[in-house]
């Protein structure tokens, strides 16, 4: 069984504030595949903490840098890609010889369609009298699905890395090994300390957390419309930006069946 006992916060694996942790249930077997740490208020706020102190230096950073680090992660995504679909198999089902098709692929050019992306933001458009500057919202926090993981996490991080954006991001508590391969990408090729932070734990916890800190100032959701809307109320005192995609459709379920084979 994979266990992750720490939490990735300001570049570093620290204990969660917690001493509870989850049990992930592969659901091909039923039984427990791996066990991440069951964070909590303190460790939202240490991340957050985190993020906010790194984001004036990772926003200034040159958009070469950040395109130069962001195609290091791409590249080192390939290199574990057995990792990846490993995590994609035992905590989704996915069978494993469609696992890097439906799963890894697009995320992988995502982070790279990203990376060019990141010159973008320094880029100085005139009209009239006025310059038209970019600049980067600032502390993103990131909850994403079971589903799809690794599509919707690099969907949130990689535009947030090129557009200069520090992340602290919550994965869904049935598929959370996704989110820990890519915090030790990111320590591997040098991601700056606190650019990304990783807090796994109960989304009825970690979400409302995270959607109304106040250090917090843009919240990317997807999930259902019920979470959805908790997400929305809690960010409203703080006027945070919040973007969604809400309500799933479309489930598929494979029944057990029971065969009993007769001999002639």
């Amino acid at each position: 069984m994979k266990q992750y006992d720490k939490l990735y916060i300001n570049g570093q694996w620290v204990k969660s504030d917690s001493t509870e942790f989850i049990e992930v249930i592969n659901p091909a077997t039923e039984s427990p595949c791996a066990r991440v740490p069951r964070g909590n208020k303190t460790d939202v706020n240490t991340a957050v903490v985190s993020a906010r102190q790194a984001f004036n230096d990772w926003s200034h950073t040159a958009a070469g840098k950040r395109t130069q680090i962001m195609t290091a992660a791409a590249d080192e995504m390939q290199r574990r890609a057995d990792d990846l679909i490993n995590a994609h198999v035992i905590t989704m089902g996915c069978p494993r010889h469609l696992a890097a098709a439906l799963h890894l692929d697009a995320p992988i050019a995502g982070m790279r369609y990203y990376a060019a992306l990141a010159p973008q933001m320094e880029a100085v458009q005139e009209k009239g009298d006025l310059l038209i500057l970019k600049e980067p919202v600032g502390v993103c926090a990131l909850i994403s699905p079971w589903n799809y993981p690794l599509h919707q996490l690099m969907g949130k991080v990689a535009p947030a890395l090129a557009a200069g954006c520090t992340i602290v991001a919550k994965p869904a508590t049935q598929t959370p090994l996704q989110d820990f391969i890519m915090a030790e990408i990111f320590e591997a090729v040098g991601l700056p300390a606190g650019v990304f932070n990783l807090v796994s734990g109960s989304g009825s916890v970690i979400g409302p957390e995270l959607s109304g800190h106040p250090g917090v100032d843009m919240v990317s959701f997807t999930g259902s419309t019920h979470a959805g809307i908790k997400v929305a109320q809690a960010a409203a005192p703080t006027v945070k930006r919040v973007c969604q995609e809400l309500g799933g459709k479309s489930p598929y379920s494979v029944p057990r069946a029971r065969f009993t084979i007769k001999c002639a």
